[in-house]
């Protein structure tokens, strides 16, 4: 554990205090369901050690109706699976809407959470003689096609004076890679998550770039269209959205807490855990649509459709749902 964290710790505990003095009074009633909601059952996407582990930690587990839990590891499982109407709610970055947004796809983007681009990060092997991006040049470097390390790669790319045509680009799912970064298939790997984090902590992986700079920080959250037109399932949809938004500040006073609750899912250290959050480039959140995050989103499209990925133009601002503005407005201190 990094021996920064007990100051910082304490320093967002104080902030926490605060939080709970001038707001939990509020969000309480906020939340308080106006309908009998017993008979729901919503059935949400999450990623292992992230939402049903944190409304846990954070005392928001005990929702009035019933969640049925779909882990699903990557967003584009979250959007297949709603616009096949087998899940209510998912989550992931911007890049899967991208896609949804050109294939007509049923999803609804609600809410954005704003988390970790330290987190997002272009890592190299110990020994490879790479220093830079411009280094890649030739190199194996893996990604992961469709996400943000593909987008936030094609960027630094771009800016070394690179493409993809360049390097020896090879697409694999994140514990594939992780494989593959063990074995020495890649020089190089843009990755998110935990698994970036094994690669630093047990394949001695450099951090070459992170995604601070080439990433908007938004993380929509996806819903159902037809569960936004239930009203019973709206409303639960909406007093979730507020339990995860209460989670989400708690983790900036409380992180060795959700540590220990990741960690007794993905199995990855407490103390690797924190070090991450010790290096966040800001903290965690989530709120409701502005112009800004469609503005981002649609930058992202655009950008996919100049490097190629996409075979036509996307237009993402019929993805985005205001509705919840109203239940997702902080309340005044």
């Amino acid at each position: 554990m990094k021996s920064d964290f007990l100051p910082d710790r304490r320093r967002l505990l104080q902030t926490a205090a605060a939080l709970a003095a001038t707001g939990s009074g509020s969000w309480a009633q906020a939340t308080a369901p106006s309908r009998d909601l017993s008979g729901v059952t919503l059935r949400v996407g999450t990623y292992k050690g992230l939402w049903r582990p944190l409304l846990t930690a954070s005392g928001q587990a005990g929702t009035p109706y019933k969640i049925d839990w779909r882990e699903l590891n990557n967003g584009v499982l979250h959007i297949e699976a709603i616009n096949g109407d087998a899940l209510d709610l998912g989550s992931g970055s911007e890049i899967p809407p991208v896609f949804a947004a050109r294939q007509k796809s049923s999803v609804k983007l609600v809410a954005v959470t704003h988390e970790d681009l330290n987190n997002q990060a272009t890592l190299a092997r110990k020994d490879a003689l790479i220093r830079s991006i411009a280094d890649f040049k030739g190199k194996r470097v893996g990604y992961v096609r469709a996400t943000t390390s593909h987008y936030y790669l094609a960027k630094q790319l771009a800016e070394a004076g690179l493409t993809f045509n360049d390097i020896q680009a090879v697409s694999l799912t994140p514990s594939d890679g992780l494989s593959a970064f063990a074995r020495g298939d890649l020089d190089a790997w843009a990755i998110y998550g935990y698994n970036g984090q094994l690669a630093r902590t047990q394949y001695g992986a450099r951090v070459i770039k992170t995604g601070v700079g080439y990433l908007s920080g938004n993380f929509p959250i996806y819903a159902n269209p037809r569960a936004l037109d239930d009203q019973l399932r709206r409303a639960a949809l909406a007093d979730l959205l507020q339990r995860l938004q209460r989670s989400f500040a708690w983790i900036n006073g409380n992180f060795l807490a959700y540590a220990r609750a990741q960690s007794a899912e993905t199995r990855v250290p407490v103390g690797d855990i924190v070090e991450l959050f010790n290096r966040r480039s800001g903290d965690y959140s989530l709120g409701p649509v502005s112009d800004a995050v469609v503005r981002s989103h649609q930058d992202v499209a655009d950008t996919f459709l100049k490097i190629g990925v996409l075979d036509g133009p996307a237009d993402v601002k019929p993805l985005w749902d205001r509705s919840f503005e109203s239940v997702l407005r902080l309340p005044a201190a």
